[in-house]
């Protein structure tokens, strides 16, 4: 667990530099009289979805295979012998090209149902492909440096460098040195190529990998189970990305001016992502160990891996939830955001909600997904692709921007409620204790305390003034009642580091 816990916190930390540039960024984006309008800020973030899709199909089940394979590779060839490297890249280069053509074989789809309300990304339809294969070969390649115990630095170049790019971009286009929008928008479409670049670099350089179009003994051995899981995986993972992003599809399709709709709704996604900067660090630093917990069959490493997650993972979201819901308004008003973005807030709400859920059910998904159990994810994707779309249609349609993140809170509550049963059923783990409610409770009153105190002052001082007192009051009850059996060995750390003798 000290391995976790210290990649988890420098990644949670990078995550968190990265949140606030990515804070600044979107600042630009949808500040009044800024460079861009609101339908712009949301053509750049719906190509993250569309991105994210294209990786769905595109991958063919090769992250899953690293994630489970990797292991017996290692342990049993020669680093210039494994091919496991080679093949993970090759079959999802293949599968994006797939992708490709199936892009412009169904493009008049798009037109049609994206021309009425999302003009602009049919306009740029074209520059989505080179945004997906960077986004492609970097998670590729992010899974194969995880197993090498490179999860900070994967973490920095997704969460960190991915935003540095785009502010220079940014920054070129208010100075003039980019002409317009068009500019912007085809340079924006590859960062994520840019950063999947540097760590391919860094993998060869290091002597990580190589590529070799030898079939290996241990590939030869496992083929069949191979094919297997990259096959369900990649089902499983297809439907539930596409759950997770179809909300945004909805909007921009049958909402008047559909992409400005957009950008509010992925505004308040981008509030919930503040909340998950532990899950991305705990994720990453997790999968490696899980994987050798299970080709050891170390069920008590993989129990107190859940528990962990989950009370760490519940503690941060409910503080970052808290804050974020008190100060939503004012942060729009007085960091003068177009006042559409107002409207935000209550989707924030419910996705919020969710994010809470999510997290404080633990690293679930990558304990089945590294196990032998993988074809659950498959029966779990089709549940949640089964309520998700068609709720996220109707909602959109009956309540407006409001209505997919609904959606989302009560289709992801069912799915993550089914790998909870799973788990207890088959392994007789769950990640929850009595702690768990302490955390809620605490949580519940601090918010209480500090809202109720403060709820008729606005401003930015009075923001700082009621996110204080909460974050007093909460971490006071996180100390007192012992919520997390990390927290003390972290402030150990972080004194050593800081020279602080402890008595």
């Amino acid at each position: 667990m000290s391995t976790i816990r210290r990649q988890s916190i420098f990644s949670s930390v990078i995550v968190y530099i990265g949140f606030a540039l990515g804070l600044l960024n979107t600042y630009f984006f949808t500040r009044q009289n800024g460079n861009f309008t609101a339908a712009q800020y949301g053509l750049t973030q719906i190509f993250v979805s569309i991105a994210t899709v294209m990786f769905s199909f595109a991958n063919l089940g090769m992250q899953a295979y690293i994630n489970k394979f990797y292991p017996y590779y290692n342990d049993h060839l020669d680093t210039k012998k494994n091919d496991l490297f080679t093949w993970a890249i090759l079959v999802s280069s293949v599968g994006f090209l797939l992708v490709i053509a199936g892009g412009f074989i169904f493009k008049h789809l798009v037109v049609q149902k994206f021309g009425a309300n999302s003009e602009e990304l049919v306009t740029y339809y074209a520059w989505t492909f080179p945004f997906g294969f960077g986004l492609t070969l970097y998670t590729i390649l992010e899974s194969y440096a995880q197993q090498l115990k490179k999860s900070v630095l994967t973490t920095y170049l997704r969460e960190l460098q991915f935003r540095i790019f785009t502010t220079i971009l940014i920054i070129c286009l208010s100075i003039g040195i980019l002409p317009g929008f068009g500019s912007f928008i085809k340079l924006y479409s590859f960062n994520y190529f840019a950063v999947a670049l540097i760590l391919l670099c860094y993998i060869l350089y290091r002597k990580e990998a190589y590529f070799t179009f030898s079939i290996s003994r241990v590939t030869k051995k496992f083929r069949k189970k191979i094919f297997a899981l990259a096959t369900l995986i990649w089902s499983g993972m297809l439907l539930h990305n596409i759950a997770a992003v179809f909300a945004q599809f909805v909007i921009a399709s049958v909402m008047p001016k559909g992409l400005a709709n957009t950008g509010i709704f992925i505004l308040a996604q981008y509030m919930t992502s503040i909340m998950q900067a532990p899950q991305r660090g705990i994720i990453t630093s997790s999968i490696g160990p899980l994987s050798k917990a299970w080709k050891d069959k170390d069920i008590k490493k993989i129990d107190l891996i859940y528990h962990r997650s989950s009370i760490n993972q519940l503690i941060f979201s409910m503080a970052m939830f808290v804050i974020i819901w008190m100060n939503f308004k004012d942060g729009i008003v007085n960091f003068h955001l177009k006042a559409d973005f107002l409207q935000a807030q209550y989707v924030f709400l419910f996705l919020g909600l969710n994010c809470i859920i999510d997290m404080g059910t633990g690293v679930n998904a990558q304990i089945i997904g590294t196990s032998t159990f993988w074809r659950f994810d498959f029966i779990t994707g089709i549940i949640l692709l089964g309520i998700s779309l068609p709720l996220s249609y109707v909602l959109t349609k009956t309540t407006g921007i409001t209505g997919p993140a609904i959606a989302t809170l009560i289709s992801f509550t069912i799915y993550n409620g089914i790998r909870y049963f799973f788990l207890l059923k088959k392994f007789n783990m769950q990640p929850f204790t009595i702690k768990t409610f302490y955390a809620i409770a605490c949580a519940l009153i601090s918010f209480l305390v500090s809202y109720y105190l403060f709820k008729n002052h606005s401003g930015f001082l009075w923001m700082i003034i009621r996110s204080t007192v909460f974050m007093f009051a909460y971490l006071f009850c996180v100390f007192y009642f012992n919520l997390s059996p990390d927290i003390l060995p972290v402030l150990t750390t972080i004194k050593k580091r800081l020279g602080i003798k402890i008595s």
